[in-house]
């Protein structure tokens, strides 16, 4: 049980804070600008806290803290703090890989380019990263023309300085022979800075230069030489059109896009600097505490900005929303790069198209992540089992039937049931239900009416021969519906009234916290977060949710579709949809004039003016011209 310290005995100052299980293991990190009132949060009742909040303070035993003489202090204490303890209600990384860079070792005697992964190490400028590591080389291949620096390993290096003979690099002009005393050091040294400066985004000294040399070459007639300057022209400007320009040649900036659900978020970054795109980054983070879209986006700035990029710190931060303590942030960027560092959510212009473009890459590599968790035998495997017992159930439920329920404003009433079997959905077996006769915004009516019709059918099934059942004639081994306690207790009392409640296991899951409920239960069943079975319970509530949706905006399309051409005279059903296809739909048709529905030979004349005065029933276009 977690005491409270004496409050005299917390600081009202700056500084990190940190719960311990009665193991002595650090469980959650925090910051604050003031321990005393920060704290105070966590010693109320459980009940007023968010649920997971509540899990991590009901696991501590203790609290410890550091005061600090600032918040920029407290929150690279956090950082540090997070990075050596890793504790388990502190948001993480889920796909902690490494992202390949493009080095150059200055510590050398003899600086080389090189790809390279893993932590970075002093002496070594970095660029990047990337996210391919075939681009870079791909890249690096090309200026080694231009920049014909070593890349053998120091030993191949020393060996042919003792044999005094270069390898094939230097002959077909990719390197420049060091190893040989081809190159003197002051100008391997220029080669070395150009070379940096041309990654840093600085590309047209380089191409000015080159240009100058073909012009010259061809002055002189020496052809020959203007044909290889040429060649390596060809292959900068190609490494150039990797660099993507999104801005103008003085912009530093980096763009964060966020896609993320209640347990996980997507973030990707793009690095510009000189207006060129020079690097990426991308990864997950399991959100373990309940974040808002302002605290996820400080832990992503966190996660970035803990260690200084490769790149260096911008000038600019553009965010899809200001984070949580926003000055906070930017104090302590603009002290790590020494000058003044904005953070700035864009609303119009090129920036806020670079933002979209960064956020849609955040959404994709979201959607890959998940099929990637959900199409991995070995996690749908473990997934079933902890699910099997977490909720107690007498085998691993192979096949999951969802239910979720759609309206607007008690209109166009729609339910759905999505099935998974063995942990993959099988959309063949997805089914969708129009409900009638219910009453305004009433949810738990139309929940009842869907499982009452679909496990009526069930029961007409299994009534008959073998040889003539549907696909349906066998029940689910966990029947999941989207909501808490109240449409679990709908659920139970369909089932109970069918027969069937010892056949058939039955949860809820709440969207709000994510909460697995299921009977004779008050409180929540603890599936653990980041586990594959809280996963696939998510992920079946998701597709029933999109199923179901789907399914309303279809209905109520056709219906406002139907009120606006129902009764226009000589319009039957075949020249309705006839005219929908042929026409782009209601609201193209609408911006047609009457000439363009004359034009449609099949249609006749009378017809036309007939839909045009539907269409404009303030603009008559009945009559001759």
């Amino acid at each position: 049980m977690l005491e409270r310290p004496p409050s005299g005995s917390i600081p009202d100052a700056p500084g990190s804070y940190q719960f311990l299980d009665p193991a002595g293991r650090v469980i959650y990190v925090g910051k604050a600008r003031s321990l005393r009132q920060r704290l105070a949060n966590y010693f109320q009742s459980p009940a007023n806290m968010p649920v997971r909040t509540a899990q991590m303070v009901a696991a501590a035993a203790t609290v410890e803290w550091i005061q600090v003489t600032n918040e920029v202090e407290a929150l690279m204490l956090e950082y540090s703090l997070i990075k050596q303890h890793r504790p388990r209600f502190n948001v993480r990384l889920v796909d902690d890989k490494s992202y390949p860079y493009l080095a150059v070792t200055l510590s050398d005697e003899w600086p080389r380019p090189m790809v390279i992964r893993g932590r970075r190490r002093k002496g070594t400028r970095y660029f990047g990263p990337y996210a391919h590591a075939y681009a870079i080389r791909e890249t690096l291949d090309e200026l080694l023309r231009t920049f014909p620096l070593r890349t053998c390993s120091d030993t191949k290096f020393r060996r042919h300085e003792r044999q005094g003979r270069p390898c094939l690099l230097f002959h077909i002009e990719k390197c420049c022979g060091p190893c040989v005393g081809a190159v003197d050091p002051p100008e391997y040294d220029r080669l070395v800075t150009d070379l940096i400066g041309f990654l840093e985004g600085d590309t047209e000294p380089v191409v000015r230069a080159l240009n100058d040399q073909m012009a010259a070459a061809s002055a002189a007639l020496d052809f020959e030489t203007a044909a290889r300057v040429r060649d390596r022209l060809a292959a900068v400007q190609r490494a150039v059109e990797r660099q993507q320009m999104v801005g103008g040649r003085d912009e530093d900036v980096d763009v964060i896009g966020v896609a993320e659900d209640a347990l996980e978020a997507s973030a990707q970054v793009f690095f510009v600097r000189r207006g060129r795109v020079v690097g990426r980054l991308g990864f997950v983070l399991d959100k373990v505490m309940d974040l808002d879209p302002s605290q996820t986006i400080a832990a992503v700035v966190e996660q970035i900005y803990g260690e200084e990029p490769a790149v260096g710190y911008p000038r600019e931060v553009l965010v899809p929303v200001m984070p949580e303590d926003s000055e906070l942030y930017e104090e302590y960027l603009s002290a790590a790069r020494g000058s003044r560092v904005r953070l700035r959510v864009p609303r119009r212009g090129s920036k806020r198209q670079l933002a979209s473009t960064v956020e849609r890459n955040a959404a994709d590599a979201f959607t890959r992540h998940r099929l990637r968790r959900g199409s991995d035998h070995n996690s749908r495997a473990r997934a079933l089992n902890e699910l099997q017992e977490a909720l107690g159930l007498p085998d691993a439920p192979l096949r999951i039937e969802c239910y979720d329920m759609s309206h607007l404003q008690g209109t166009d009433y729609v339910g759905s049931l999505v099935v998974l079997e063995d942990g993959l959905p099988r959309p063949t077996e997805y089914r969708r239900f129009k409900l009638r006769g219910i009453e305004g915004n009433d949810d738990f009516a139309a929940m009842e009416e869907v499982l009452r019709r679909r496990f009526t059918n069930y029961l007409e099934e299994t009534a008959r021969p073998a040889s003539e059942r549907g696909r349906f004639a066998y029940p689910p081994q966990l029947l999941l519906v989207d909501g808490g306690r109240g449409q679990l207790s709908v659920a139970v009392r369909v089932l109970a009234e069918l027969g069937l409640t010892e056949q058939i296991p039955v949860a809820a899951l709440a969207k709000e916290f994510e909460q697995v409920f299921v009977p004779g239960r008050s409180t929540p069943v603890d599936v653990r977060r980041g586990s594959e079975a809280l996963f696939l319970l998510q992920r079946i509530r998701d597709e029933s949710h999109r199923f179901a949706v789907s399914y309303h905006r279809q209905l109520r399309g056709r219906r406002m579709t139907e009120s606006v051409l129902d009764g226009v005279p000589g319009l039957g059903p075949r020249r309705r949809q006839r005219l929908l296809e042929e026409f782009g739909g209601l609201r193209r048709l609408r911006r047609t004039d009457l000439e363009e529905l004359r034009g449609a030979s099949w249609l006749p004349d009378d017809v036309a003016v007939a839909v045009h005065d539907a269409l404009h029933p303030s603009d008559p276009g009945g009559g001759d011209d």
